[in-house]
């Protein structure tokens, strides 16, 4: 299988690279989804988050009150840090088991994972390709104040404390630019979509 990073600064359009590539047979790995399973009440990243963070960040329920924890996680680096420390490597342990488990069924040629903090996790280098999506950065923030309904002085505070999407395109193997409209972006998608099935073809014929 070819083993793709789908990454990308918040509110950028990944969900929606995401839904294309699923369309056209890939099949798509969501990290965000992954670390919310992980997350349920007793599991160990739960009682690592409870130590780390405080009763606080829970619901009454005892679920992990995602919101408040990421208005802790985003205020601060050092917070951010502690997070990932316990959420990244149950991340990749369980994107790793899929990938194998996809590939003893064998219905899949290109496995995508889809994770936002891929190139600030060091994670990389352990993919055959990168796609980074971005937008420019005033669509970025109209995007973000809408999405979770807070103002732009918010928005811009988180945008500014993840790394820019820049430096995150400078790791990239292929750009996806959702700037414009949906019809664009999916063009674009799907003209990466085919790069990514000749690649797919080039590491086969190298492994055999």
């Amino acid at each position: 299988m070819l083993l793709v990073a789908l990454t990308g600064g918040i509110a950028v359009g990944k969900s929606v690279a995401a839904a294309v590539l699923k369309d056209l047979g890939c099949y798509i790995h969501h990290s965000d989804e992954a670390a919310h399973e992980l997350i349920h009440p007793d599991s160990p990243a739960w009682k690592e988050i409870v130590v780390q963070f405080g009763r606080g960040v829970l619901n009454p329920d005892r679920t992990i009150n995602r919101k408040q924890l990421g208005r802790i996680v985003f205020a601060g680096e050092q917070e951010r840090l502690r997070l990932n420390g316990i959420l990244h490597p149950r991340v990749m342990e369980a994107r790793l088991d899929r990938l194998e488990a996809m590939e003893r069924d064998g219905n899949h040629t290109i496995f995508i994972s889809e994770a936002a903090l891929t190139v600030e996790a060091g994670f990389a280098s352990s993919y055959d390709k990168v796609i980074v999506v971005h937008c420019r950065e005033p669509l970025q923030i109209q995007r973000l104040m809408r999405r979770n309904r807070i103002d732009r002085t918010e928005a811009e505070r988180i945008i500014q404390s993840q790394m820019s999407q820049e430096e995150k395109k400078k790791q990239a193997h292929y750009l996806i630019d959702s700037s414009d409209s949906l019809a664009e972006t999916i063009e674009r998608t799907e003209t990466v979509y085919r790069l990514l099935v000749q690649d797919y073809e080039a590491k086969r014929r190298i492994q055999n």
